[in-house]
């Protein structure tokens, strides 16, 4: 597995127009996963029901069960075991350069008879990963998640009466101030933190009358925070799940409240295409700063290869979201699912309250079952991310550095009618199979694309569509690679549809024809068929591009498997 470059991480990072730059002032893009469900346990990851979908509901109910004692006890090693060292030493491994740490307010606060004090314990634990990162060489941006009250007024920032209190309580505001002032002078001499994210997607739309308040909030924040820190950068999110950027319009002077910010937005269950982010190229344009795409995922891994290339394309830091949760395929480590679990959920939805001894241990299976060692691995999920090999790539999800660069078109060719995907390119998509009108890219849990739901890309004699890869290691292999060692040959495998006798696709191994797929006699344009492709051009680690073209007649492609 790969490292991140050591001079990559290194220094105080901060913008520098459309480029974030580390203290060598080398660019660099951040490629990071969040932390998500660790400081702030989110129901969805532990496959709980609405009733146990946040932090207060599921601590409720484990006192409930196990006594306040058990519970305490329960939660300290809960935070010790779902992020430890292993973790960071693996994603740094695996070659991310960044982790971003969602954090609960509670849980760095402490209430004392009515006092708020900071809970010195649990910074310690923020101490120590932040250290983890700096032995690793990975990055790290520290996440308000849950502010004082709630940002958002929903699960996801643990609302206790699902209102954004944050924007009604001015108590909440000042804590939330003096949050950010208190964590900017515990770290502000740590490089290795990468940035502050004050407000995790504050107000979704139904609160849209306090989006007025979201920019004075972050100004005295910033303020707070210039007191006693100068150097670090300020990440600042839209309105509504940080997609609506409405509250960055309209500012004085055209200018963000401090000099160094980057802008962050997220992108979940929609089209991975150019036109999805237009507005987010368009405000960098407009307001000269770095874009940073916080967080993205819960799909599957074909989405996931396609979007995730949208933001390297586009010079576009990413993090995905998230790093671990019970029971899944599509992040990278899966708790297993103790056995009995089903009885906390029927608990949760007013079925049977399992006796203390049986919950007790349920509880401790799933507290075994949270360390890195037990947890099931999905490589292919990393994979997809990176564009590593092995890894199967849908041929809709070409480059997206535009045409004569990623695609080309046949001179002269019109625009084919559009399907609501990429449209801008001109290029011709169609469903393989059934008359649907538009794309379907929501697959929250992973699940692969229906066969009405899959795309392809027909490509008329002279098109042709580019697709960038990596090469990293052989599988199994755990040794690190350099750029230039030799890593092997071009294992392929297309799936075309010729559309007949007389088509003609051409492969290019960086800029090398390495193949040519004929039609045949039988070839009508109905029948799709698996092409086998061994390259002789041997591969280094590093980064390579695959071109396919319609050297003659016209063919259809779905999808590559590189290995």
């Amino acid at each position: 597995m790969i490292h991140p470059d050591d001079h990559e991480v290194s220094g105080f990072l901060y913008a520098d127009g459309h480029r974030l730059r580390n203290g060598e002032g080398r660019e660099l893009l951040l490629r990071g996963v969040g932390l998500g469900s660790w400081l702030l346990p989110e129901g969805y990851m532990w496959r709980f029901p609405e009733q146990g979908d946040r932090p207060r509901r599921i601590e409720a109910m484990i006192t409930a069960l196990i006594g306040a004692d058990g519970a305490e006890a329960f939660w300290e090693t809960y935070y010790d075991r779902y992020v430890a060292e292993a973790d960071i030493a693996r994603i740094a491994a695996e070659g991310f350069n960044s982790i971003r740490i969602p954090i609960n307010a509670r849980y760095i606060l402490r209430e004392e008879e009515g006092v708020s004090g900071w809970h010195e314990e649990h910074l310690v634990r923020l101490d120590q990963v932040i250290g983890w990162c700096r032995e690793h060489r990975i990055y790290a941006i520290l996440d308000l998640h849950g502010a004082p009250g709630g940002q958002t007024g929903t699960n996801i920032d643990d609302s206790a009466q699902d209102l954004p209190e944050l924007f009604t309580d001015e108590h909440n505001k000042q804590l939330t101030i003096a949050i950010w002032r208190m964590l900017a002078g515990r770290y502000k001499d740590e490089w290795i933190v990468a940035g502050y994210d004050l407000l995790n997607e504050p107000l979704p739309d139904w609160f849209s009358q306090y989006n007025d308040q979201v920019m004075p909030l972050y100004r005295e924040i910033i303020a707070a925070i210039r007191e006693v820190d100068a150097r670090h950068m300020i990440i600042l999110e839209g309105v509504h799940w940080a997609t609506d950027w409405s509250i960055f319009v309209g500012l004085p002077d055209n200018k963000l409240p401090d000099d160094n910010v980057m802008l962050q937005f997220h992108k979940y269950w929609n089209n991975p295409d150019t036109e999805s982010i237009q507005k987010y190229l368009d405000a960098r344009e407009r307001l000269n700063v770095p874009l940073f795409m916080g967080e993205g995922g819960e799909n599957n891994k074909d989405w996931y290869a396609g979007a995730f290339q949208l933001f390297e394309d586009h010079g576009i830091s990413w993090n995905f979201w998230t790093w671990k949760k019970l029971g899944t395929d599509n992040s990278p480590c899966s708790i297993v699912l103790p056995q009995g679990w089903h009885k906390l959920v029927g608990y949760l939805e007013g079925g049977a309250k399992p006796e203390r001894v049986e919950a007790q241990a349920i509880l401790d299976e799933y507290l075994h079952n949270l360390s890195l060692d037990n947890c099931v691995y999905h490589a292919n999920v990393v994979r997809s991310l990176f564009r590593r090999l092995p890894v199967r790539i849908p041929a809709i999800f070409y480059g997206y550095k535009g045409s004569g660069l990623s695609f080309g078109r046949a001179s002269g060719r019109q625009a084919a009618a559009g399907t609501g995907f990429r449209e801008e390119d001109g290029m011709d998509f169609r469903f393989v199979e059934g008359d649907r009108r538009g794309p379907n890219f929501q697959h929250g849990r992973g699940q692969a694309w229906l066969p009405e739901e899959r795309l392809c890309v027909s490509l008329a004699e002279g098109d042709w569509a580019a697709y960038e890869f990596t090469v990293a290691v052989a599988a199994g292999d755990m040794e690190l690679l350099k750029p230039g060692d030799l890593e092997g040959l071009l294992a392929l495998e297309l799936r075309v549809l010729m559309s007949g006798p007389d088509s003609e696709l051409m492969v290019k191994l960086d800029g090398q024809e390495i193949c040519r797929i004929h039609g045949n006699a039988s070839d009508s344009g109905q029948d799709w068929q698996t092409v086998r492709i061994q390259s002789d051009q041997p591969l280094e680690a590093g980064a390579h591009e695959l071109t396919v073209s319609a050297a003659a007649g016209a063919a259809s492609l779905e999808w590559l498997d590189l290995r």
